[in-house]
Order: structure tokens, then C-alpha cells, then sequence
């Protein structure tokens, strides 16, 4: 058995949340793109909701504004963040 997290990726433009939906997907992970919550700030309005053992990066590509893990109690911890930001 794997413990699962969810995780919320945001992104610098909405191309990078439909390339990174389909990242999560060819790996056999469920994920969804959808609006940003309102908590967590980014450039292009949505996000990739996914789920998995730990946190995936597309280390070719660094359109990612930031990662969080979402916590049991509703909250978010930021286990990344871009550079400059």
C-alpha cells in the first residue's frame, strides 16, 4: 500500500497546466486541470489538481509558478516555488 497526497501545481501560462495534465496522465496519475483556489495566487488562473506517492517535475520544462501538498484539515504547504517570485 502507497500513501497518496494530492498536490496543486500552478503555472506561468494555462499552456503549461495542459502540458503538465498530460505529464500526470502518461504516468497513470489521476489529475485535472481546474481553477486556482482562491488562496493560492497564480499568473494564468488554473492549476493541475493530481494525486501520487510524491511530488512530480517536468524537469524539462520550468513553466511551474509553484507546488503545494494539500493538507488533511483544507490548508496548503508550498514545497516549491519559482525563482524571482
Amino acid at each position: 500500500h502507497i500513501d497518496m497526497n494530492t498536490y496543486i501545481a500552478t503555472f506561468f501560462m494555462h499552456f503549461g497546466s495542459i502540458r503538465f495534465e498530460r505529464l500526470c496522465k502518461s504516468k497513470g496519475l489521476e489529475a485535472r486541470t481546474m481553477p486556482v483556489p482562491r488562496s493560492l495566487s497564480s499568473s494564468c488562473g488554473t492549476c493541475v489538481k493530481y494525486r501520487a506517492s510524491e511530488p512530480l517535475f517536468d524537469p524539462a520544462h520550468d513553466e511551474m509558478e509553484q507546488m503545494v501538498i494539500c493538507n488533511e484539515d483544507g490548508s496548503y504547504t508550498q514545497i516549491y516555488k519559482a525563482n524571482g517570485l
